[in-house]
């Protein structure tokens, strides 16, 4: 068996990391859909009461999950390109990122 180099050791590290923090994403995405579907639906209760009662409707308070202030919005171009780099230590071309984030049309 050929000894592993530490450059092996800390490559196949960093594809394991990059794995997980793509699958905690995925999961934060997938938490931040059902957070926006419980407020939807708590807004259309308040609106059904208000509409049966007759008084004017009050917001509801809608429950953000806290983050990091330098994260910017969620789903924005920012985070998209972040994300992108990110998950390719090894470069990218001017070209690859327009490609897979879409900014520019080509």
């Amino acid at each position: 068996m050929a000894e592993e180099t530490f450059a092996t050791f800390i490559a196949r590290d960093r594809e394991r990391l990059n794995k997980e923090r793509e699958e905690i994403s995925n999961q934060q995405h997938e938490l931040k859909g059902k957070l926006d579907a419980v407020n939807r639906e708590l807004a259309a209760i308040d609106a059904y009461e208000a509409a049966k009662s007759g008084k004017p409707r009050t917001p509801v308070k809608q429950v953000r999950a806290s983050r990091p202030p330098s994260w910017g919005r969620s789903g924005s171009k920012r985070e998209a390109l972040v994300q992108l780099i990110q998950q390719n230590p090894s470069g990218l071309s001017r070209g690859e990122i327009l490609d897979n984030t879409n900014l520019i049309k080509r």
